[in-house]
């Protein structure tokens, strides 16, 4: 976890100097309070998933460059199989893993996340343009598009514009897991 502390606090330092904004400027932006920001900064505080989804969107940036370090540049980028990621002690029923981080030439990033039982994750709307691609892999799941929640099972999925509140949930006694497949409208700065 302080691992995962470290590299959020860099990325938003570095996205913050990138621009030339200050913490209030940082914080008109993505709607993270100047005090939030400051403490996410000096690790003194782990950011919530919709927290981290409202910095990358005030920053125009890709979800996986908040949490992971850049793939090295290769015409190849392997799957790579991970420990799920618990972003914040809060969010203790949804871990996310990143299978691919954001692609600079696709304008894509791929996720796995792991709803254990009881899990009901709401995100806020993302910018406009941006689709979600839902794959169940494990379980079933309920996805909340246009103000429903629509059941999912074992490999059915969903595609939906993110531009609206959305959210997923585990209902059952059992860990759901599902593919979260990314795509963002233009380039992103990283």
């Amino acid at each position: 976890m302080k691992d995962l502390s470290k590299i959020i606090s860099l990325k938003i330092k570095q996205l913050r100097q990138e621009r030339g904004w200050s913490l209030d400027r940082a914080a008109q932006e993505t709607g993270v309070s100047k005090a939030m920001l400051g403490q996410i900064e000096r690790q003194e505080s782990s950011p919530t998933i919709a927290t981290l989804w409202k910095i990358a969107t005030g920053f125009q940036t890709s979800f996986s460059a908040l949490i992971e370090n850049e793939p090295p540049h290769s015409d190849v980028i392997l799957l790579r199989k991970e420990q799920p990621k618990q972003i914040h002690p809060t969010d203790n029923k949804v871990k996310v893993v990143t299978l691919f981080p954001f692609d600079k030439a696709l304008n894509v990033e791929m996720f796995r996340l792991d709803l254990l039982p009881g899990c009901e994750h709401l995100s806020l709307a993302h910018e406009t343009g941006v689709i979600e691609h839902v794959i169940v892999i494990s379980g079933n799941i309920e996805v909340l598009v246009n103000g429903r929640w629509q059941k999912l099972a074992k490999g059915e999925g969903l595609r939906f514009a993110a531009n609206q509140p959305h959210g997923y949930r585990n209902t059952s006694a059992k860990i759901a897991s599902f593919h979260d497949i990314i795509h963002y409208p233009k380039a992103k700065k990283l």
